[in-house]
């Protein structure tokens, strides 16, 4: 199975000038077209004397959906180089808000693709990325004499979730790779652990 594509680590802004003109980027993660649409107004209402607020996003696990707009910039010198720059990067769950303050000075077609595209790259190089893959979630459970040591042990080597003692005992969810909840039950079994191991479900966690 193929690891999602990385999203960004945290939201930045940041600003370029080019010939007087200021270019503001905002990016940020996001879930999904409904929250990325909610940064695009937001920024609109923080500046709402700009001339133009130029956006791309790139959405979905596998960076399926992907929108740009110019926003009055001539066609194809904005939105696009900022979408490249968000597409060249190979990540997902972003938009990017470029707003732009016009200098007085024209840039040509050739510098509004430079500054929109460099403007969300030196964006993206503030932000970070976070690296994905996805992973089987297991429900492990065990008795109340028995629980601390499990999870002392799955610690040593797991992730471990959801972590809850009640009169039956104790449980927990633990991330394994994708295939591998068979290696986990050899490994409790061979720490001497009396556990149960069932899988849940398959779900994107970032790498270690």
């Amino acid at each position: 199975m193929r690891d999602p594509l990385p999203v960004p680590a945290r939201a930045v802004r940041t600003e370029l000038v080019v010939e007087r003109s200021r270019f503001l980027t905002t990016l940020e993660p996001v879930d999904g077209a409904a929250a990325a649409e909610a940064v695009v107004a937001r920024v609109r209402r923080e500046f709402p004397d700009a001339r133009h607020h130029c956006t791309a996003a790139v959405l979905g696990e596998d960076g399926g959906l992907a929108r740009s707009h110019d926003d009055g910039e001539p066609a194809g010198t904005a939105g696009a180089p900022m979408l490249a720059a968000l597409r060249g990067a190979g990540v997902t769950g972003v938009v990017a808000v470029v707003t732009r303050y016009f200098g007085g000075v024209l840039l040509g077609t050739g510098g509004l693709v430079r500054a929109y595209g460099g403007s969300v790259g030196a964006a993206l190089a503030a932000a970070g990325v976070v690296r994905r893959r996805w992973v089987d979630l297991v429900d492990v459970r065990a008795g109340l004499a028995d629980g601390g040591r499990v999870e002392a042990e799955l610690r040593r080597t797991r992730a471990v979730e959801d972590v809850a003692w009640s009169a039956d005992g104790w449980r927990a969810v633990v991330a394994v790779p994708v295939g591998a909840v068979g290696v986990l039950r050899a490994e409790l079994a061979a720490a001497g652990l009396r556990t149960s191991a069932e899988p849940l479900s398959r779900a994107v966690r970032p790498c270690p």
